[in-house]
């Protein structure tokens, strides 16, 4: 048995033109409503560690287990600069993220953010956007987790045949281990939120773990003189590469996705967020440079699996690297379970506001779980990671998310301006400088992504148009309201002291 949330007439009333639905917001306190009533069928489990975790599991490790080896060439031994950059980047990102969670705490992150700031036209552009960053970046890095199985299978003197441990683009015919991976996720979240997030906290505990292995090994052969000279490639082999990196980072927006699950949202989202950044640049910078101080730069040039190598002709010792490349399989697991959950959770939100079809809103009554949506994320990005190559993944995975963090600041400003007497647990430092900065950053890494980057973002852009003009506008719930209803809906409640407690 499934539920549905409970909505208006999905069919806008006739007349609404064009332009006036573009930009109807979706008022906050139905958004606040929607969150709060059992009819949404979810269960409130996650406190503050389990929402650190979530956002530690969907963030820590892509960069190091997955990309790393292909940034190396492009930045030399300043990498850890580009991690430093795109770091910088993301946190200023993140500091958005966490006032909008403080003060719109529902599901649906960005996408949430938007509808409730500048309208269904950019909250769909934005929603259309994260349904590439976190489909795109699971099978980007379901696809990592398929190169360190390879590994795993040499060390017990298995060779698995190229056709089916890599995708077409890379001279294979379908990638198994990569589907694998995501099908293995795709059960675990069917079986339940809570049980969900249990096995995301052991598994993050066990990568932590694995990387710092990592790194007491690689400090043995620390050699100082691997970072000379610093910028072989000059500085725009260092921002091109933390235009790359910043595909690393994109996983800690998905505590924002779980804000009907959260037992607190508006106290604990924005303390999740920043904890788990601060915990996620310090772990990769650690680990770039123990990387690079171990191994000349120009060694990481066409190695898969970077760090396993590295360990290998360190030690010698076959173990060493199967408990390693053990450890980074679980690490990628813990990171494709979690970003799928916040993809099918942004699906949820888009599916109680009309814009996508009522399928990806239907809950379980039995696991407390969108069983429906689950099962087709889940098929759709099994068959894309076994079919597409890495690096056009993690590129076309950057785009999305940096246009959708530009948003999500953009949105802050915007709330500070239209709705100041709104409560919130969390305010941006130095406003309105840091969510300008924010904007500039994530346009700065945008402009330094490829031409075949922008192609597919543009081609992704037309169809999801498409898609809107064809089936959104005319199922939009926001847009079925009468006049009448959304004025009253969007009447401002003045908030008491026993519903928020705002703190600055």
């Amino acid at each position: 048995m499934t539920t549905s949330p409970t909505l208006p007439d999905r069919r806008s009333r006739p007349g609404l033109p064009l332009g006036s639905q573009l930009v109807r917001r979706k008022p906050l306190h139905q958004m606040a409503r929607e969150s709060e009533t059992a009819s949404t069928g979810l269960i409130r489990s996650f406190g503050l560690l389990q929402l650190t975790m979530i956002s530690v599991g969907a963030t820590l490790g892509t960069g190091i287990f997955v990309v790393l080896g292909d940034s190396v060439p492009l930045a030399g031994p300043a990498v850890w600069i580009s991690f430093v950059i795109a770091g910088v980047a993301a946190m200023l990102s993140a500091l958005s993220y966490a006032e909008m969670a403080g003060a719109v705490p529902v599901s649906g992150s960005s996408y949430s953010y938007t509808y409730a700031t500048m309208g269904e036209g950019l909250a769909w552009v934005c929603g259309w956007c994260l349904l590439l960053e976190y489909a795109v970046s699971v099978a980007a890095i379901a696809v990592g987790a398929g190169e360190y199985l390879t590994e795993m299978a040499t060390a017990f003197g298995v060779v698995l045949p190229e056709a089916f441990v890599q995708p077409p683009g890379d001279g294979g015919v379908f990638n198994v281990p990569a589907v694998a991976v995501v099908l293995l996720a795709t059960v675990i979240l069917i079986r339940g939120s809570r049980e969900s997030a249990w096995v995301n906290t052991v598994l993050v505990v066990l990568k932590i773990a694995v990387l710092l292995f990592f790194v007491a090994v690689a400090f043995t052969a620390f050699d100082s003189r691997n970072f000379a000279p610093l910028l072989p490639m000059g500085t725009a082999g260092v921002t091109a590469a933390a235009s790359r990196l910043f595909f690393s980072y994109i996983g800690f927006d998905a505590a924002s996705t779980a804000g009907d699950e959260a037992r607190d949202p508006q106290r604990d989202l924005p303390r999740a967020i920043i904890l788990s950044m601060a915990l996620i640049t310090s772990l990769y910078i650690l680990v770039a440079v123990a990387a690079v101080g171990a191994r000349p730069w120009h060694w990481f040039d066409g190695q898969e699996a970077a760090l396993v190598g590295v360990l290998q002709e360190i030690t010698g010792r076959p173990w060493v690297s199967l408990v390693f490349a053990t450890g980074a399989v679980v690490a990628i697991v813990s990171i494709v379970l979690v970003v799928l959950y916040g993809q099918t959770r942004i699906l949820m939100a888009m599916s109680r506001d009309g814009l996508v079809p009522p399928v990806f809103a239907r809950v379980s009554a039995r696991t407390g779980t969108p069983i429906a949506n689950t099962l087709i994320t889940g098929g759709v990005i099994a068959t894309t990671a076994g079919l597409v190559p890495l690096g056009e993944l993690a590129d076309a995975t950057s785009i999305g998310t940096l246009f959708a963090f530009s948003l999500v600041s953009l949105a802050v400003i915007h709330l500070r301006r239209t709705r100041p007497d709104l409560p919130r647990t969390f305010r941006v430092p130095l406003y309105p400088v840091t969510p300008i900065l924010a904007v500039l950053m994530c346009a700065f890494l945008m402009l330094n992504l490829g031409s075949s980057t922008w192609v597919v973002f543009v081609l992704w852009m037309a169809v999801g148009a498409g898609v809107y003009l064809g089936y959104g506008r005319r199922h939009s719930a926001v847009a079925a309201m009468t006049d009448e209803e959304y004025a009253e809906a969007s009447a401002p409640v003045t908030p008491t002291h026993e519903t928020v407690k705002d703190t600055v």
